[in-house]
């Protein structure tokens, strides 16, 4: 107990919140923009086989969207219980997205004069849920969130601006950009050609998407800019938007490219160095403008409990998740249809 009494659990449960909410992003972002990409889909063979690459990751993807909430609980629970009531709407929706879109990916393998309903709910679903993560993120960012004697004291659209939206859509496209580079990895012939088509303009969604909020983000919180270009922090914060062009202009240059892994690979870190980019904007503030992560953090002998569960779980669900990936490797290829016998 000596030996931890002078470590900062608020600085371990940051970082943790931090990596686990970024491998949910980047991994069910996958997910999401495979589904999105659905009704851009010349043929239903191609949409058959786009589910498929899915079929054996994406439920286990949401693993994480239950660890970051215990982490945040756990860790955080005064800048939960601000941020919860905050953002009701756009994680009810976000949920509402998940749960349509899981099941359409039930029932839509059953083919039958409904398969075209539950392609439409799938794409829905996965728009909703990437558009409700994309402007939670901008919300959290870019707006105020009102708090008095310690609890939330906004309307329920206070989340709601052009920022959120711009923000909302950025991440549609990201992860539009995140499934085509998956399926050129997963699938090969006319499905791959479609996704390698999808790359450049999504890309170029992205692009636009990640210069406006790098534009906008210091004019709606100008201590964003001041942390950004003051020495000696733009030091130390230069190398996240000098990746994010390096890993976008790799994109570019690798979407034909016969090293099938690369576009993937690129736009994974291309997501992750924006992310880092975001969370050192609003660093250490867990609720922006009213609290510091200090000033959330819960009780030391929670942080203790809490955090000797995480370093348990945390390598099993990174072991569990690595195993599938293991297993599936390789190109997916189409199943035999069934359905009309």
């Amino acid at each position: 107990m000596s030996m931890l009494s002078g470590f900062d659990f608020a600085v371990f449960f940051a970082v943790g919140a931090a990596v686990v909410i970024g491998l949910y992003v980047v991994l069910d972002g996958v997910d999401l923009g495979v589904g999105i990409l659905f009704p851009f889909a010349p043929r239903s063979s191609d949409r058959d086989l786009m589910m498929a690459t899915l079929e054996p990751f994406w439920d286990g993807n949401e693993t994480w969207l239950v660890l970051g909430g215990m982490v945040l609980l756990a860790g955080f629970p005064l800048a939960f219980a601000i941020l919860l009531p905050a953002f009701y709407v756009p994680l009810c929706l976000m949920l509402f997205g998940l749960v349509i879109r899981g099941i359409a990916f039930e029932f839509r393998s059953q083919g039958g004069p409904f398969e075209i309903a539950w392609s439409t709910t799938f794409a829905v679903g996965s728009f909703i849920a990437a558009f409700c993560q994309g402007a939670i993120l901008g919300a959290f960012v870019g707006r105020y969130i009102a708090v008095v004697d310690g609890a939330f004291a906004g309307g329920p659209f206070d989340w709601l601006g052009l920022f959120s939206i711009a923000t909302g859509l950025g991440v549609v496209a990201g992860y539009g950009l995140l499934g085509a580079c998956w399926l050129i990895w997963k699938t090969g012939g006319a499905t791959q050609m479609f996704a390698r088509e999808l790359v450049l303009p999504t890309l170029l969604c992205v692009g636009a998407a990640i210069l406006l909020i790098s534009v906008w983000t210091p004019f709606v919180k100008p201590q964003i800019a001041d942390r950004w270009f003051a020495w000696p922090d733009f030091v130390w914060l230069a190398p996240m938007p000098i990746v994010a062009v390096a890993a976008w202009l790799g994109v570019w240059l690798t979407r034909w490219s016969e090293r099938e892994w690369a576009p993937l690979a690129l736009s994974l870190l291309l997501f992750m160095a924006s992310l880092a980019g975001l969370g050192a904007s609003v660093w250490p503030e867990a609720v922006p403008g009213s609290m510091t992560i200090w000033q959330a953090s819960s009780m030391h002998r929670t942080q203790l409990i809490v955090a000797g569960a995480l370093v348990i779980v945390m390598p099993i669900i990174l072991a569990y998740i690595g195993y599938g990936y293991w297993l599936f490797r390789g190109k997916t290829r189409p199943a035999p249809d069934l359905r009309q016998n």
